[in-house]
């Protein structure tokens, strides 16, 4: 005679035959997240005693080292480059410097602007907004030196990027890159700064908003200009003091760390006067090195800012320590 079977008996086998069967068919896949592809906004920013410090990105541009530098080899410019990881093509920040003192808002170069296409760089307006200004905020445009991935920037379409703007330049870098006659001074592959110097300053100087200075001037309190020539006749550092601290906002000192500065007598082809040009790096980096002075440069990895120390016969980069210091939440 067969027993009964219990109705808790047939829920308990129905509920273990309805796992097995859940567990034998695969869940329907999510579709993959779209990827981004975008790059956080370029700007970095510090404090320097009481002046808001922000380092602009206007982006990259990808270079080739083995072909552009010279007093050395590009079996050697390979070899440096190899032991950073990077190939003789590299890509290569472009940075400005935006400086807020309380009382005015002065933009150090002005990148490329559109030089390039539309793709290499131009992109430090994108930035300046993001890190809370707009163009017609900068009250001073202070120029390294003219020449078009530093002053481009400054002109799109024929119009002024920077209306309100005073553009400041050493007279050196004025009188020779807006003087068309200065072409036969300069070999041919210089030759295209002057229709890009010309393009760039043309409605500031119809404005009457040029004012070229002469070498160690004071612009402005703590703002103080050194004459650095020789990558270009007016190239210029930016001394930048305030409450004790100070910053040298450096131009075109270095196109290639990971080259220079182990071998700093090398040059690359955009020097005009190439061995004084070596000749001041040399100089600026053994100054940094035992001074310990926080450095901005153009073209050494976003955002561009650390100090200099010895290494060997050369010397090694150090990158500013990532700091939210004296900044709001």
């Amino acid at each position: 005679m067969h027993r009964a079977i219990r109705p808790a008996a047939i829920a308990s086998a129905a509920l273990l035959l309805l796992a097995a069967t859940t567990l034998s068919v695969p869940a329907p896949a999510h579709a993959a997240a779209p990827q981004v592809r975008t790059q956080a906004p370029g700007y970095y920013r510090m404090m320097l005693g009481q002046f808001e410090v922000t380092a602009l990105s206007d982006g990259t541009a990808t270079i080739p080292l083995d072909k552009l530098l010279t007093r050395t080899s590009p079996t050697q410019v390979e070899r440096l480059l190899g032991d950073a990881y990077l190939q003789p093509k590299t890509e290569t920040s472009v940075n400005a410097f935006l400086i807020n003192t309380g009382s005015q808002l002065l933009l150090v170069d002005t990148g490329a602007g559109r030089l390039f296409g539309p793709t290499v760089a131009g992109r430090l307006v994108k930035s300046l907004r993001a890190a809370g200004y707009q163009p017609e905020d900068i009250d001073v445009v202070l120029l390294t030196h003219i020449h078009g991935d530093h002053s481009c920037g400054l002109t799109v379409d024929g119009q002024a990027v920077f209306p309100n703007a005073v553009v400041r330049v050493d007279r050196h870098d004025h009188d020779f890159w807006l003087n068309e006659q200065n072409k036969e001074r300069v070999d041919a592959s210089h030759h295209h700064g002057f229709a890009e110097a010309a393009a760039a300053f043309a409605p500031y100087i119809a404005k009457g908003r040029v004012q070229p200075f002469e070498p160690g001037a004071e612009l402005l309190p703590g703002i103080r200009a050194l004459a650095t020539h020789g990558h270009t006749p007016g190239h210029t550092f930016y001394e930048v003091q305030s409450q004790g601290q100070r910053l040298l906002l450096w131009g075109d000192l270095i196109h290639a760390k990971d080259v220079q500065f182990p071998q700093p007598g090398v040059t690359i082809r955009f020097d005009v006067d190439d061995a004084r040009a070596a000749q001041q790096r040399q100089q600026a980096l053994r100054t940094a090195a035992r001074e310990g002075t926080l450095i901005g440069a153009a073209h050494i990895s976003f955002p561009g800012l650390g100090r200099v120390r010895p290494a060997g016969k050369g010397y090694l980069w150090v990158p500013v320590n990532y700091s939210l210091d004296g900044l709001k939440e």
